[in-house]
């Protein structure tokens, strides 16, 4: 298994993939994702560049379209209740990561739920992005 510091942004060869968030405070939502998931801050400023296990989040405020992007503008989450995408963390073991993370002070949907293949359950992060926090029990690969 790679550690922490197999991974580099920017790639020295290939490519890496990154989850970009759009928000509405850059410091506020860095200062989850290192306080609740251990994430280490490898940029600051708009945008913000977190390293978390074996993954990069960048968080930036949005804005109206750009010339490589005309017709596009990013913002937040408007509804919590309706999402097209989410985070999803896979750990080793789910009731220490919610009770640990819980204590950090995310905020869980339920607690962790057993669907037979995996236990799962939901946090949201501060602009209201869902992140999915699962354990495989019968994963078969």
């Amino acid at each position: 298994m790679s550690n922490r510091e197999d991974y580099q942004l920017p790639p020295k060869e290939g490519f890496v993939l990154t989850h970009f968030l759009t928000v509405a405070d850059v410091n506020r939502s860095a200062e989850f994702y290192v306080r609740i998931l251990g994430g280490t801050v490898v940029r600051s400023g708009e945008p913000t560049i977190i390293q978390i296990g074996n993954s990069w989040l960048i968080v930036n405020v949005g804005g109206g379209p750009t010339d490589d992007k005309p017709t596009v503008t990013l913002r937040p989450p408007v509804n919590s209740n309706v999402v097209s995408s989410f985070l999803n963390i896979r750990v080793a073991d789910i009731r220490a990561s919610y009770e640990q993370w819980r204590s950090r002070g995310a905020e869980f949907l339920t607690e962790p739920k057993d669907h037979g293949r995996e236990i799962r359950c939901y946090m949201r992060d501060p602009d209201n992005y869902l992140i999915e926090v699962g354990q495989a029990t019968g994963f078969q690969g």
